[in-house]
């Protein structure tokens, strides 16, 4: 039976040796056991480029057929995850003669310990398989949780990849994302801008409804079903405040929201709309002595 490649480093006993016993031996070993170790290592790196490769590949064949991202983008985690496990474990167990069995024995004996350690990555793990199957959200929707929102790039094994806003990229755990409760802004086709304006109590309120309908009504993004609200929401302390609610396309949002917030600012100063502001009357008596 052939020795393993770190089996043979045991032969290398050093102690009562000449010099030139202890060089002949580490020449032998080198042409045997370190050459074994070298080929196996460059035989996993160029089996972990391959992997990479053929996983590229899969993703762009699946594109070509219309395959949803959100999964293709997790079989490839995965496949690529349990191919490179078993690389190793080949090279290991068949190259190199290394005793699989003592190392199964040794994780057996302690698994309870690794159990309790590994039981964040198996509630990822499971996390993942969970929101591939119910998809409360799939690769490209915005989504919030917690204190991170962003748009989704990949569902992995264990992490999702948030990019955020200002291009931040965020990892959050599968196993908090399944069991914890998120905001999917994409789930939609269309969603509901709700904006308040406030003028003053000198202002015609029939004038100002008519501004504030007008400028709805010309936006070209706005949809005309479900039919845009315009009304007199809250008789303020110092205000009066008008809600503005119109529906759009899911992607026109954050557009509409800010042309909406610029209109109205220039045809108020336009019709000479009194926009309220804090302000403090002071009212001064003199005491008289």
């Amino acid at each position: 039976m052939s020795k393993s490649v770190f089996s043979s480093l045991e032969t290398l006993n050093f102690k009562s040796m000449t010099l030139e016993t202890i060089v002949k031996r580490i020449i032998d070993w080198t042409f045997t056991g370190g050459i074994k170790l070298i080929i196996g290592t460059l035989a996993i790196v160029i089996g972990f480029k391959i992997i990479n490769k053929l996983s590229k590949r899969f993703i762009n064949l699946a594109e070509k057929r219309n395959v949803d991202m959100t999964l293709i983008k997790f079989i490839k985690s995965f496949i690529s995850y349990t191919l490179k496990i078993l690389l190793v474990l080949i090279i290991a167990g068949s190259y190199w003669k290394l005793e699989l069995s003592g190392l199964a024995a040794i994780v057996a004996s302690a698994g309870v310990a690794i159990g309790l350690a590994l039981q964040g990555s198996l509630s990822n793990f499971a996390g993942g398989f969970i929101i591939l199957l119910l998809r409360p959200f799939k690769v490209g929707d915005y989504i919030q949780t917690g204190q991170f929102e962003g748009t989704v790039e990949q569902i992995g094994v264990f992490y999702t990849s948030l990019t955020t806003i200002d291009n931040k990229v965020v990892l959050i755990p599968n196993g908090s994302l399944s069991n914890g409760s998120l905001v999917n802004y994409s789930a939609k086709d269309t969603r509901r801008v709700d904006l308040v304006f406030a003028v003053s109590y000198e202002s015609d309120i029939l004038k100002v409804r008519g501004i504030l309908k007008d400028i709805v009504q010309q936006h070209r993004l706005v949809l005309d079903y479900p039919e845009p609200f315009v009304g007199l929401l809250e008789q303020a302390d110092s205000s009066l405040n008008f809600a503005v609610r119109v529906w759009v396309n899911t992607p026109d949002y954050w557009t509409v929201y800010f042309d909406l917030l610029e209109e109205v600012k220039l045809r108020f100063d336009k019709e000479e709309i009194s926009i309220p502001y804090p302000q403090i009357d002071l009212h001064l008596k003199q005491m008289i002595k």
